[in-house]
This record gives C-alpha cells, sequence and structure tokens, in this order.
C-alpha cells in the first residue's frame, strides 16, 4: 500500500466517508461494544446530508491512498479531535498516524497548547501511545444504546519551528 496523502474534506466526499464510518464502526470495534450499540453508533450517518454538515462544521481531513479515501479525522474548534475513522481494510498502515500528526499540528499552528479527544475504547490504545491521557469515563446515549469512551488529552507544546 502507498503512503496515505491527506487533503481538505469536499462536499462531494460525504457518500464515501459515511461508508467509511459505518465500516469502521462495524469492522473494528465488536471487542468492546455489542452489535446495538454498533449499530446505534453508525446509525449517526444514516442521514448523509446531516453527516455532511458535520464534517463541513469542521477542519475535516480525507487521507487518500491511490487517490481514493481510506480514511478522515474532524479538528472542531481549535483543540479537539471530533472524529477519526479509518477503513479497517487500511489499519495498521500509518493513516490514523497521519491524520492524527495533522490535527496535532494545525491545532498547534491555531493556538491550542492541548487536543483533546473523546476516545472510544478500541482507539484508547492508539491515542496512548501518541501521549494521549485519560482524563474521564464518559458514557453517552446514542439512539436508545449506552456506549463508553475516554476524553484523553495530550499537551501540544511549544510549536517546532521550521
Amino acid at each position: 500500500m502507498s503512503a496515505p496523502a491527506l487533503r481538505p474534506f469536499l462536499a462531494a466526499d460525504t457518500p464515501i466517508l459515511a461508508a467509511i464510518f459505518v465500516a469502521s464502526i462495524e469492522g473494528l470495534t465488536g471487542d468492546d461494544y455489542s452489535e446495538a450499540q454498533q449499530q446505534a453508533w453508525a446509525a449517526a450517518a444514516d442521514d448523509e446530508a446531516e453527516f455532511g454538515k458535520r464534517l463541513a462544521a469542521s477542519l475535516t481531513l480525507v487521507a487518500t491512498v491511490d487517490g481514493s479515501p481510506v480514511g478522515f479525522a474532524s479538528l472542531k474548534g481549535k483543540d479537539h479531535i471530533d472524529l477519526l475513522y479509518v477503513h479497517p481494510g487500511a489499519t495498521g498502515q500509518g493513516v490514523a498516524a497521519a491524520l492524527c500528526d495533522a490535527l496535532e499540528k494545525l491545532a498547534a499552528a491555531r493556538g491550542a497548547k492541548s487536543l483533546s479527544v473523546d476516545a472510544s475504547d478500541n482507539a484508547a490504545e492508539f491515542f496512548v501511545k501518541r501521549g494521549y491521557e485519560g482524563k474521564q469515563r464518559n458514557t453517552v446515549s446514542l439512539n436508545g444504546e449506552w456506549l463508553a469512551n475516554t476524553t484523553m488529552q495530550k499537551s501540544l507544546g511549544e510549536a517546532p519551528e521550521n
């Protein structure tokens, strides 16, 4: 697999990113969440127009391999990772790391001193390896199901000099 390239989100990306969102939840979270929880979570992409609005409301980056989207991540405000999803077929290839690296740099450039994320149980280890620390456990109600996640935070320190 080629190295992932990053580009800004375009409205036309909405259907494929909604499909990646659902595939990621269905394919990667089964050890931590029940099928009913996965379905409730994935339902956030059922209304593609609303999902597209959510993506457009944040700084959303799309990771592509050979021109095809394989993942995406959104920076909400200047200091919160709202979404970070990678297609199951592209995991372990540096896609999430490339997206997270970019969001950390963008957050620092926007003046953020730290970056937070509400990490799903299956994503928490990825963020721990990147220097994020768990701050609190959360229980979120989605479409009639309760899901747990962890608010994690990383200090961005001083922006690197070029």
